[in-house]
């Protein structure tokens, strides 16, 4: 029997959370995140034209690790709606010198300032959790994506029973303080099965092959818009 999933605030309202989040050592999954995007969607593709929309941005570290791993980075787009972590997106951009190349913005994932079929790449890490109605950031990606857009999104996968949630709690946050240690605990409380995320995938039309288990604790969607 899957755990029944138990959702968490959907925005880290707080400075302390922002900065506990922020400390974490998220380096080799970040790592990890923006080379298999970026085997995906073809580095070489990535031009100072392109747009990449990140959404669930935190305190931009993915678009940090991209800026690094591109000699030259496209225009991104750091979207969240927790302005306390945007704050420190923002001092984490400026102390790395990418005020140029990355915005910091202010928006909800299910109800984007974005214009109808616009969108060429869209990129998450751990948002999903977050969101009370997932179905509702999909339904809002299917509106901005145009033909031919990139989505690459990867979250934690709910675990099948609380002991496997302390596993992993052991496996990978053993060095973590209390506060962070269960900040990791909730969210794979709220992540989603694979199976749901197929079924979120296919409900608003995208297909269900994109969706993956990619690590003993990330499911990973990785595909490319048809026509509508």
């Amino acid at each position: 029997m899957v755990l029944e999933r138990t959702r968490e605030p959907e925005v880290m309202e707080s400075t302390e959370e922002a900065l506990s989040y922020d400390a974490m050592d998220h380096s080799d999954v970040n790592r990890c995140f923006v080379s298999d995007f970026l085997e995906f969607v073809d580095a070489s593709s990535l031009t100072p034209q392109t747009t990449i929309l990140d959404l669930g941005t935190g305190t931009a570290q993915i678009p940090l690790v991209l800026c690094q791993e591109l000699s030259v980075a496209p225009a991104i787009l750091a979207c969240d709606l927790s302005l306390e972590m945007l704050r420190v997106a923002q001092r984490n951009i400026w102390h790395a010198g990418q005020s140029g190349t990355i915005a910091p913005i202010y928006a909800n994932a299910r109800k984007l300032p974005i214009a109808d079929y616009s969108c060429r790449c869209v990129i998450s890490n751990s948002i999903v959790h977050h969101i009370p109605a997932p179905e509702t950031v999909f339904l809002e990606l299917r509106r901005i994506a145009a033909p031919g857009t990139v989505i690459f999104f990867r979250d934690l996968l709910r675990p099948e029973s609380e002991e496997a949630v302390e596993h992993l709690v052991r496996q990978w946050a053993a060095e973590a303080d209390h506060h962070q240690q269960q900040m990791f605990r909730d969210s794979l409380h709220a992540a989603l099965t694979l199976s749901e995320v197929k079924e979120l995938l296919e409900g608003v039309g995208f297909s269900s092959s994109w969706a993956s288990q990619t690590s003993d604790r990330h499911w990973t969607i990785a595909g490319r818009v048809t026509a509508k």
